[in-house]
């Protein structure tokens, strides 16, 4: 358990399902009280529903957070219920649809880029200002290999990415003076869709710790970078992603594969 998180609001973002659920759920666990976002109003609601059958405390806040006067309206339900925030996780993100260069278009670039990185901040632009004013807060966004590495069929997406790292560093010299971290998490491959068996082998053999990533493994990083043992550390980028982006080639086109490797029983 953190007891520097007990009783901390939080505010996470895209939290109806995937990542943002568990760490929704783990946060609510260390006794935070939780503000659920999501434009799915039902599965938001899931969420609160879960948290409060176990004794912790949410509410929901259905929001695009690609709309300011939405993200306002998201903020003021958080006042209402809670009166503060201690800690925003942007974690609302589009993926999908994953199109060619030559297939895109502007509008479907635009979505990409209004929601993961646009969202980031307003949403941070109205935390922040709260949290100045309260002497100090912590805000993490959410990244992915994507930002310095390219994924194919994923431009806006990597773009949007990129610039989520370039700002959490902007973000931490600015917010620094007035008490506020800003990091952020970079995801591996994470199963949050529910993937076959076959799919999460194929997968989970580029990955060196040998399995696909689950979105409980985003939730201990998160508690740290909102806990005081994070106390001194903002602007930075933590990695959550079983080594993917520490090898030079994936592991089903490197020199040798993980199948030649010395079995435990001959050591």
């Amino acid at each position: 358990m953190h007891e520097s998180l007990a009783n901390k609001v939080v505010l996470i973002t895209g939290a109806a399902g995937g990542i943002g659920r568990s760490i929704a759920k783990r946060f609510a666990g260390e006794g935070c009280k939780i503000v659920v976002n999501d434009v799915n109003a039902e599965a938001a609601q899931e969420v609160v529903d879960s948290i409060t059958a176990s004794g912790g405390s949410a509410v929901a806040a259905v929001a695009d957070v690609s709309d300011s006067a939405q993200v306002g309206a998201m903020f003021d339900i958080l006042v209402a219920e809670y009166g503060h925030i201690d800690v925003l996780v942007n974690n609302a993100g589009l993926v999908s649809p994953m199109l060619h260069f030559f297939e895109a278009d502007e509008a479907w670039w635009r979505k990409i880029i209004d929601v993961n990185l646009t969202g980031h901040f307003l949403c941070s632009h109205v935390a922040a200002r709260m949290m100045a004013k309260a002497g100090g807060g912590c805000i993490i966004n959410m990244s992915s290999g994507g930002a310095t590495r390219a994924h194919r069929a994923f431009t806006a997406y990597d773009a949007t990415k990129g610039g989520i790292e370039a700002l959490t560093r902007a973000m931490a010299l600015d917010l620094g003076p007035y008490g506020i971290r800003v990091n952020a998490l970079m995801p591996g491959s994470i199963d949050t869709s529910g993937l076959d068996l076959d799919q999460r082998k194929l997968r989970g053999e580029n990955v060196p710790l040998g399995r696909i990533g689950e979105p409980i493994d985003m939730t201990g990083a998160a508690l740290f970078l909102a806990s005081d043992d994070a106390s001194y550390i903002t602007g930075d980028i933590i990695k959550v992603d079983g080594g993917m982006l520490a090898q030079q080639r994936s592991a089903t086109v490197d020199i040798m594969l993980p199948s030649d490797f010395p079995r435990v029983e001959d050591l």
